[in-house]
């Protein structure tokens, strides 16, 4: 999509439930100028808004070809978490430009405000994402597995290329998704290798290849992921830099945990049980009219059925809190 207006993307983008490619939105930014110019000039520019906090690093050693994920067991990962100083990485991604045999180093979900200070005002996006916290992004190649995020998703590439393979989230039972509870960064991930699918291993990926989805975004793209899509990213290049958006999804209120205690109260149970909570689901959650379904009660008798705000809100995690206390 090009021509893209805030009133464009809030009428045919934030409200459709697909992915979109915006080519060259981002191109008049002084960053990706700089980024034009290589990997010693990115860090020249981006080494000009260091605020002296650290970042949050994955590093991974050469034989996992940038790819970060679980060890063959499961039992931890492939790489080392740590934190590390924007001078100290910069330097070590400029240093390690052309060594074919360098480690993996991935920074990244870095507040602009509080690392970059001065980056958005340089760098703004031409469009509006309500209450996101823009997002820095910086490392060499590498791969980070399929998965989801729960909150909508502008990601504009600045330096070097990135790859992003998507599926509906309707997917999720042909990806083989690896352990809720063990993760490499909140949120589980496909234990299929999509570039090398062990299809013996895995049949249904199958089904899921036949509907991914393949975006190629040079320096200036970007790319808009709606909530849930499942989705693997390849960054290439020796310092790479994107910086996104994400917006839609307060973080105390995961999806995620209304599964694992769906798994501890609802999974287990015997199948005449499970399909006659499977229709209140559906009644109270899924349903076109389930946020109507309080609309015979009184007001003021509607408690947890009610609508959202702030006070039925804490209403909900106060009843939930005592019956998993119980």
């Amino acid at each position: 999509m090009s021509g893209i207006t805030a009133d464009r993307f809030a009428a045919e983008v934030a409200t459709a439930y697909r992915p979109v490619i915006f080519r060259g939105l981002v191109a008049d930014w002084p960053a990706v100028i700089a980024g034009r110019g290589g990997a010693a000039a990115m860090a020249t520019y981006i080494s000009r808004f260091d605020s002296g906090r650290p970042a949050s690093l994955f590093v991974g050693a050469p034989q996992i070809d940038g790819r970060f994920f679980y060890r063959d067991d499961l039992d931890g990962f492939n790489f080392e978490r740590g934190q590390i100083l924007l001078p100290l990485l910069l330097e070590r991604l400029v240093a390690a430009a052309g060594n074919p045999n360098a480690p993996a180093f991935y920074a990244g979900a870095a507040t602009a405000p509080d690392h970059f200070p001065g980056w958005t005002n340089e760098n703004p996006l031409p469009f509006a994402t309500p209450d996101a916290v823009p997002r820095v992004w910086i490392g060499n190649a590498s791969r980070i597995s399929t998965h989801y995020d729960a909150s909508s998703n502008v990601a504009a590439v600045v330096a070097g290329r990135r790859r992003f393979v998507l599926f509906p989230p309707e997917q999720v039972r042909n990806l083989y998704i690896g352990p809720l509870d063990r993760t490499m960064a909140g949120q589980p991930t496909s234990m299929v290798d999509i570039e090398a699918p062990d299809l013996a291993r895995f049949p249904r990926f199958a089904e899921a290849a036949a509907t991914m989805q393949v975006a190629e975004l040079e320096p200036g793209d970007a790319l808009f992921v709606p909530s849930l899509w499942w989705h693997e990213v390849r960054a290439s290049g020796p310092l790479n830099v994107l910086v996104n958006y994400w917006w839609g999804q307060e973080g105390t209120t995961s999806p995620v945990a209304a599964l694992a205690h769906a798994i501890l109260a609802v999974r287990d149970l015997p199948a005449p049980q499970r399909a006659a909570l499977r229709a209140w689901f559906d009644h109270y959650v899924f349903d076109d009219g389930a946020q109507q379904v309080a609309d015979h009660l009184p007001e003021q008798a509607r408690g947890i059925l009610g609508p959202p705000s702030p006070e039925r809100d804490a209403a909900v995690r106060a009843y939930l809190l005592r019956a998993i206390t119980r």
